[in-house]
């Protein structure tokens, strides 16, 4: 009995090491499991922050223009040390420029993955984003007369300088062909809804100074709101038709018959939705206080620099405002696809007296 006991012990002490082994075994396999978890977390960090990297450099380094972003911080400095309007006022323009064209950049990326109904909304929403808040902070500082020929300005900066530069360059790149074709149908509806705005803007003025007014003063606000809304809802229809039901109007038009591939004309997709949306509100965001300094040095740099106000406010502010426009419409023009160009130029001119102008 004895010896069996004791080989019972013998076989219990045995047991004991063996058993704790697969408890052993398991502290192992959860610290290897661990360790996979932290590969794959610190992976996913990297990939995140190179891909964060390549976002700043893709809006804020790739393009040239960009040159010009230090120039924003530089006048708020300036501001704020100095005092000095004019250098405020000119370097705040220089500031904006590059924001304006990459709003445009950014929305032209978003626009990539919402298809052409919502890109072309967004296109429309985001194209005169600068001319929009370059307006509020005027209205807000009571400077009434700056926003109305701001506004002016805008539309024949696009009608004159962006498309005659764009018809220009094209002229320069393509002179071997002579001509260039665009759809007419396209040009047709922008020209007689820029036709309209005119006879909007041009009802309530004559109105005015004919002095034939039922109720002074009451009668041009009536007309003026009537033909606000009349603006609005032609604007919305005009959206409705360039959208959805006329798209094949607005297709290129190929006179040639030559159906090349346009898959390196195709736009490159760079940023994800969500960096787009970011980089948009981003932009959005620093255009917003670059033009609070830019209104509050118009004045003062129009003194110090012996220029009028109406000069700022026609020649100078459109300029920057449409930095997008003339940059997109120059491309496409050298690309030849003058329908874009033509959609871009007139097509912002109409949106700013349909739509910015009348609200």
């Amino acid at each position: 009995m004895g010896s069996v006991e004791d080989k019972i012990d013998v076989d219990y002490d045995d047991d004991t090491p063996f058993s704790s082994s697969p408890s052993a075994s398991k502290v192992h396999t959860f610290n290897f499991e661990t360790s996979v978890d932290l590969r794959k977390s610190s992976l996913f960090n990297i990939l995140r922050i190179t891909r964060f990297s390549r976002s700043i450099y893709v809006v804020l380094i790739k393009a040239k223009i960009n040159m010009l972003l230090p120039f924003g911080p530089l006048a708020i400095l300036l501001h704020y040390l100095t005092g000095h309007h004019a250098w405020v006022f000119f370097f705040t323009l220089l500031g904006i420029t590059p924001l304006a064209e990459r709003l445009g950049y950014a929305t032209e990326q978003l626009a990539l993955y919402t298809g052409p109904t919502v890109g072309g909304l967004l296109n429309a929403t985001f194209g005169n984003a600068t001319e929009m808040i370059i307006s509020i902070y005027a209205l807000k500082s009571d400077m009434i007369r700056v926003v109305q020929q701001s506004l002016l300005g805008s539309i024949l900066s696009n009608m004159l300088l962006v498309l005659g530069c764009a018809f220009f360059t094209g002229g320069l790149v393509h002179y071997q062909k002579k001509v260039q074709f665009f759809d007419k149908a396209a040009a047709i509806v922008n020209s007689g809804l820029l036709l309209m705005a005119v006879m909007g803007i041009l009802f309530p003025a004559v109105l005015h100074f004919t002095h034939s007014e039922v109720h002074l003063g009451k009668s041009v606000l009536s007309l003026s709101r009537f033909s606000s809304c009349i603006m609005l809802v032609a604007y919305a229809s005009y959206l409705f038709f360039q959208l959805r039901s006329q798209q094949n109007v607005y297709s290129p038009v190929d006179e040639e018959g030559d159906n090349e591939e346009s898959s390196d004309e195709e736009e490159e997709i760079e940023l994800t939705q969500w960096e787009a949306i970011v980089w948009l509100a981003i932009l959005t965001a620093w255009v917003s206080i670059l033009s609070g300094y830019l209104v509050d040095a118009i004045e003062g740099a129009s003194e110090s620099m012996n220029m009028s106000v109406a000069f700022i406010s026609v020649i100078l502010l459109p300029i920057v405002g449409n930095a997008a426009e003339h940059a997109s419409a120059i491309m496409f023009a050298v690309k030849d696809k003058l329908d874009i160009t033509i959609g871009v130029a007139v097509g912002s001119s109409t949106q700013i007296s349909m739509f910015v102008v009348w609200p």
